[in-house]
């Protein structure tokens, strides 16, 4: 049982944190300070958008004949301490029956820490539905691509060790060193913060 939603980390955590760790400190020590983009406001728009269109289509993307989808599913995890709101469920009868996570992106390619995301989300599934998920989706809006992730361990065991350097920074305050990926900094929201661009 979650005592206090507050003290859950959020699978959108994970996700920053892989792109520049700096941002998990900005927003989860000071959580005041992150200023609104347009970007964001795009993103959100996109996905509503896609929603609509995705209840339109098949399911061979998915490399299925048949399935039932469910959009907006909240998934909480005590034994992560983790929540997170996964775009689309795709739930295959079987047999034997599987699920799928499908997460949308407004990218052109399914970043590594997307990846990671998508991970969090098929492990949070998995404790909640009671299914093992082998692998998830990233449907990138912009090219309408639906791109398959295998749920390997390395990718797993990514999740709990991203976890762990979360909670690492949050409960000691501490600034993590920029992303090595200073291209990264350019469109970042936080880079008049930081003084390191």
């Amino acid at each position: 049982m979650i005592e206090n939603e507050d003290d859950l980390l959020t699978v959108t955590d994970l996700k920053q944190y892989a792109y520049c760790p700096r941002v998990t400190y900005y927003e989860r020590c000071l959580p005041d300070f992150r200023p609104r983009t347009h970007k964001m406001d795009e993103g959100k728009l996109a996905h509503e958008e896609e929603q609509k269109r995705a209840a339109r289509r098949g399911l061979r993307g998915y490399g299925l004949e048949q399935g039932e989808r469910h959009f907006g599913v909240a998934v909480t995890s005590a034994r992560l301490r983790l929540r997170g709101k996964i775009d689309e469920v795709v739930a295959a009868a079987g047999p034997p029956p599987a699920i799928y996570p499908v997460d949308y992106k407004l990218a052109r390619q399914a970043s590594p820490h997307y990846q990671l995301q998508l991970a969090a989300y098929a492990l949070m599934l998995e404790e909640t539905w009671g299914l093992p998920v082998e692998r998830g989706y990233i449907y990138l809006i912009p090219t309408r691509r639906v791109e398959p992730v295998t749920m390997t361990p390395a990718l797993r065991t990514a999740v709990y060790e991203t976890l762990e350097s979360i909670r690492a920074i949050v409960t000691l305050e501490w600034m993590p060193p920029p992303t090595p990926w200073r291209g990264r900094c350019a469109s970042c929201e936080f880079r008049r913060a930081c003084n390191d661009f």
